[in-house]
Protein backbone atom coordinates (compact mmCIF):
# COMPACT_ATOMS: atom_id res chain seq x y z
CA UNK A 1 0.00 0.00 0.00
CA UNK A 2 1.16 3.48 -0.68
CA UNK A 3 1.39 6.32 1.79
CA UNK A 4 -1.61 8.02 0.17
CA UNK A 5 -3.82 4.95 0.81
CA UNK A 6 -2.78 4.93 4.47
CA UNK A 7 -3.69 8.60 4.82
CA UNK A 8 -7.13 8.01 3.31
CA UNK A 9 -7.87 5.15 5.71
CA UNK A 10 -6.71 7.01 8.81
CA UNK A 11 -9.52 7.89 11.19
CA UNK A 12 -10.41 11.57 11.07
CA UNK A 13 -11.18 12.72 14.63
CA UNK A 14 -12.51 16.11 13.54
CA UNK A 15 -15.01 14.44 11.22
CA UNK A 16 -16.15 12.14 14.03
CA UNK A 17 -16.49 14.99 16.54
CA UNK A 18 -18.60 17.02 14.10
CA UNK A 19 -21.03 14.15 13.47
CA UNK A 20 -24.68 15.14 13.96
CA UNK A 21 -25.76 11.83 15.48
CA UNK A 22 -23.61 10.15 18.10
CA UNK A 23 -24.62 6.64 19.10
CA UNK A 24 -24.45 5.90 22.84
CA UNK A 25 -22.09 3.24 24.06
CA UNK A 26 -23.24 -0.31 24.69
CA UNK A 27 -23.11 0.25 28.44
CA UNK A 28 -25.24 3.40 28.17
CA UNK A 29 -27.82 1.51 26.08
CA UNK A 30 -27.84 -1.38 28.57
CA UNK A 31 -28.35 0.92 31.57
CA UNK A 32 -31.07 2.90 29.78
CA UNK A 33 -32.97 -0.32 29.01
CA UNK A 34 -32.57 -1.59 32.60
CA UNK A 35 -33.65 1.73 34.12
CA UNK A 36 -36.76 1.92 31.92
CA UNK A 37 -38.04 -1.25 33.60
CA UNK A 38 -36.65 -0.65 37.08
CA UNK A 39 -35.49 2.90 37.76
CA UNK A 40 -32.73 3.28 40.37
CA UNK A 41 -33.51 4.64 43.81
CA UNK A 42 -32.48 8.23 44.45
CA UNK A 43 -29.08 8.51 46.11
CA UNK A 44 -28.27 11.47 48.35
CA UNK A 45 -25.32 13.61 47.42
CA UNK A 46 -23.64 12.79 50.71
CA UNK A 47 -24.58 9.65 52.61
CA UNK A 48 -25.54 9.76 56.25
CA UNK A 49 -22.46 9.77 58.42
CA UNK A 50 -21.89 6.45 60.12
CA UNK A 51 -20.55 5.86 63.59
CA UNK A 52 -17.05 7.21 64.00
CA UNK A 53 -14.63 5.06 65.93
CA UNK A 54 -11.72 6.32 67.97
CA UNK A 55 -8.85 7.59 65.86
CA UNK A 56 -5.26 7.10 66.73
CA UNK A 57 -2.93 10.01 66.66
CA UNK A 58 -0.63 10.36 63.67
CA UNK A 59 2.26 10.28 66.16
CA UNK A 60 1.28 6.78 67.24
CA UNK A 61 1.27 5.57 63.64
CA UNK A 62 4.63 7.22 63.00
CA UNK A 63 6.11 5.63 66.12
CA UNK A 64 4.85 2.19 65.08
CA UNK A 65 6.35 2.51 61.58
CA UNK A 66 9.69 3.80 62.86
CA UNK A 67 9.77 1.05 65.49
CA UNK A 68 9.24 -1.61 62.82
CA UNK A 69 11.98 -0.10 60.65
CA UNK A 70 14.38 -0.02 63.62
CA UNK A 71 13.54 -3.66 64.46
CA UNK A 72 14.29 -4.74 60.88
CA UNK A 73 17.61 -2.85 60.90
CA UNK A 74 18.63 -4.46 64.21
CA UNK A 75 17.57 -7.91 62.98
CA UNK A 76 19.57 -7.52 59.75
CA UNK A 77 22.62 -6.35 61.71
CA UNK A 78 22.34 -9.33 64.05
CA UNK A 79 22.06 -11.73 61.13
CA UNK A 80 25.06 -10.13 59.42
CA UNK A 81 27.27 -10.43 62.54
CA UNK A 82 26.26 -14.09 63.03
CA UNK A 83 27.06 -15.11 59.45
CA UNK A 84 30.45 -16.85 58.98
CA UNK A 85 31.33 -14.94 55.78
Amino acid sequence: MSQQDDDQHEFDFRWAAEAEHKEPSARARMLAARWRENPPDPVPFRPEPGPVGPRRSSWVSTAVVLGCVAAVIVLLGYIQTRSPY
